[in-house]
């Protein structure tokens, strides 16, 4: 199949990884390369060139700054960086997953599906799989990735605080099959052990619970900046004015008293790891 005729089969994606595509054929053309032979220098197949090329997939910063050099483009394509980090994220994210990681401390509560921060590989690509409206294979594997990519908070060398309070129904509903829920538990118990986090579960059998109105994320930046996130159905939103991120802190310490402890909670998810 010719390159043109490849191209004709992928659908052109939108916004900034389409200019970013362009730009990145046209400087391939110039330079007298083909989509295979750029795949071959920088580590891809030509399909994923084209896809790069028609804006459906975004690729990576390690990618942008490789191919940058291969094709000799003075910083051009590298320029794109960061907006193509954010581009990977969906819209009502994008700020969020910024303040995440410039975060000296980030404190979740979730009672949908476990944390992003927290989830497998597997895991995740099952919760993208079941989004509705329904989202194409390219659009999962690119949510899959800059979810996985967001975990590498745990690897900074200033590590922030972290804490989690989840539902207990979370990790026993099963969602993706036995297998992946057992990876999920056993991931849970190995960030559960790093000594800048702290897990805790929201008994099923809780008489008091602070948190009905829905979860939500707090966020300190290094400036001393706090902020309150609240993930909704085409409503998520940030929230800056001191008055509803205290009254949001507020909620979030009764949470951590009314849930178990973080090491009572690690053992119940290890009842539960051997019981699945």
């Amino acid at each position: 199949m010719s390159e043109e005729s490849q191209e004709d089969q992928e659908a052109p994606g939108a916004g900034i990884p389409l200019v970013f595509g362009r730009l990145l054929k046209r400087l391939r053309v110039q330079a007298g390369v083909d989509r295979a032979e750029l795949g071959r220098r920088t580590g891809y197949s030509a399909a994923t060139i084209t896809s790069y090329e028609v804006g459906r997939r975004i690729p990576n910063e390690k990618f942008i700054r490789q191919v940058d050099g291969v094709l000799d483009a003075g910083g051009m394509l590298a320029d794109f960086v960061e907006d193509m980090d954010r581009a990977q994220y969906p819209a009502s994210f994008r700020d969020a997953a910024k303040l995440e990681k410039e975060a000296v401390g980030l404190h979740m509560y979730d009672a949908l599906v476990i944390n992003g921060l927290l989830q497998t590989e597997e895991y995740a690509r099952t919760v993208f799989t079941n989004w509705r409206p329904l989202l194409d294979v390219d659009t999962v594997e690119q949510r899959v990735v800059a979810r996985l990519a967001r975990q590498e908070i745990f690897e900074r060398k200033s590590t922030p605080t972290i804490s989690f309070v989840m539902e207990e129904v979370l990790l026993r509903k099963g969602l993706g099959g036995q297998a992946v829920m057992r990876g999920q538990l056993e991931q849970i118990l190995l960030i559960g052990q790093r000594r800048n986090v702290e897990i805790q579960i929201m008994p099923n059998d809780c008489k008091e619970h602070a948190a009905l109105s829905g979860t939500f994320t707090l966020i300190r930046t290094a400036k001393g900046r706090r902020i309150a996130y609240v993930d909704a159905y085409k409503g998520s939103r940030l929230y800056s004015d001191d008055q509803t991120v205290m009254e949001m802190e507020d909620r979030y310490g009764s949470l951590r008293a009314q849930a178990l402890t973080p090491p009572k909670s690690l053992e119940l998810v290890e009842k539960l790891l051997g019981e699945t």
